[in-house]
């Protein structure tokens, strides 16, 4: 099949051995597959996260970054066939999405993120038949790729365990944090905060439902909000993952104050203990998503609950990936631009 894969930390596009499922597990026509920052990590930092997760634990344990791999874990693809002894429950020629996990036949993996799972950057994909769900027929191909990250969003929404009496601050308005907006909107959360450095990004945020917006070179968001009658936050969601941001919020927020860390951070981020201790703060840490997010996500997608058209940029061929890539880190790009791997 042809694929747009990592090896020797670069992009290239080219053949690789079509796979071939095993019990429990989908073979797919992938139509679509979202860009995201975690495929800019790994251009940048592949051999660190690799080492991090044997280390420590993660997901990226099992990778080989010697041998090539083909990434993409936010898809959208048709479902072709079955491997022997598989339950099938989803038909032929249904479209399907799913958490980007393998555990069938033996594996454990993330999709896109093994040698032996390739992700939504090639024409095929296996995917695990436990976590598959068909596409509704009304949703397109673009919108459906968005199910994954929406899904990281929403989740970490609900690891706040946001109540009627917070007001909610969501730091940095890329995907995920516009799905933690869309989520806790979903909840009936408000008032809402946003920051993000860029002027479109804070625009998009209010449409996903933010109630404020500020820009932290302005203002500080931490602080009392004027437009909320002096309200300060009480519940923080941390959605960039730049060292020293976690010590900023500790320092900055106010007593009792709960923080969400669901920016990816690389780095040993420092802590000031005692003040942590002394504001009696609760810091939560979030990844990925769960079935049951990843079922809202979709369904809210699908009936218009969540828009998410604000999201997409353009639509690109397998040779657009590495530039595609590249300029995700400028804020003016597009929040998802969407792969077609059909097209070279």
């Amino acid at each position: 099949m042809k694929a747009a894969y990592y090896l020797a930390g670069r992009i290239e596009v080219g053949d690789v051995p079509d796979p071939v499922p095993g019990k429990g597990q989908v073979l797919v026509r992938t139509h679509s597959c979202g860009l995201c920052a975690s495929d800019v990590h790994f251009l940048r930092s592949g051999e660190k996260m690799v080492k991090l997760s044997r280390e420590f634990g993660g997901p990226y344990a099992g990778l080989d970054l010697d041998k090539l791999f083909v990434p993409g874990h936010e898809y959208v693809g048709e479902v072709l066939d079955y491997g022997p002894g598989s339950r099938r429950p989803i038909a032929p020629g249904r479209r399907v999405t799913s958490v980007p996990v393998m555990r069938q036949s033996g594996a454990h993996c993330v999709i896109g993120y093994h040698n032996d799972c390739p992700g939504g950057f090639g024409e095929y994909m296996l995917l695990d038949e436990d976590f598959i769900m068909e596409v509704p027929a009304g949703l397109d191909d673009a919108r459906a790729a968005v199910t994954e990250p929406l899904a990281v969003g929403l989740e970490h929404a609900r690891r706040g365990a946001p109540t009627a009496g917070d007001v909610a601050l969501v730091v940095g308005c890329g995907a995920i944090g516009l799905g933690v907006i869309a989520g806790l909107k979903l909840m009936g959360i408000g008032p809402i905060i946003a920051a993000d450095l860029n002027s479109d990004r804070r625009a998009v945020a209010v449409g996903m439902g933010a109630d404020v917006v500020i820009d932290p070179r302005e203002l500080s968001p931490f602080g009392p909000v004027h437009q909320l009658g002096m309200r300060r936050a009480t519940l923080v969601y941390e959605c960039v993952g730049v060292p020293g941001l976690l010590k900023q919020i500790i320092g900055s927020v106010g007593f009792g104050a709960r923080i969400v860390m669901g920016g990816y951070c690389l780095e040993p981020e420092e802590l000031l203990v005692f003040s942590a201790q002394n504001k009696r703060l609760t810091i939560l840490f979030a990844c990925g998503e769960e079935q049951q997010d990843m079922e809202l996500a979709l369904r809210s997608i699908a009936d218009g609950t969540i828009d998410v058209t604000a999201w997409l940029g353009g639509r690109i061929g397998l040779r657009g990936v590495a530039d595609a890539l590249a300029a995700m880190s400028n804020p003016a790009s597009p929040i998802r631009t969407i792969v077609d791997p059909r097209r070279m």
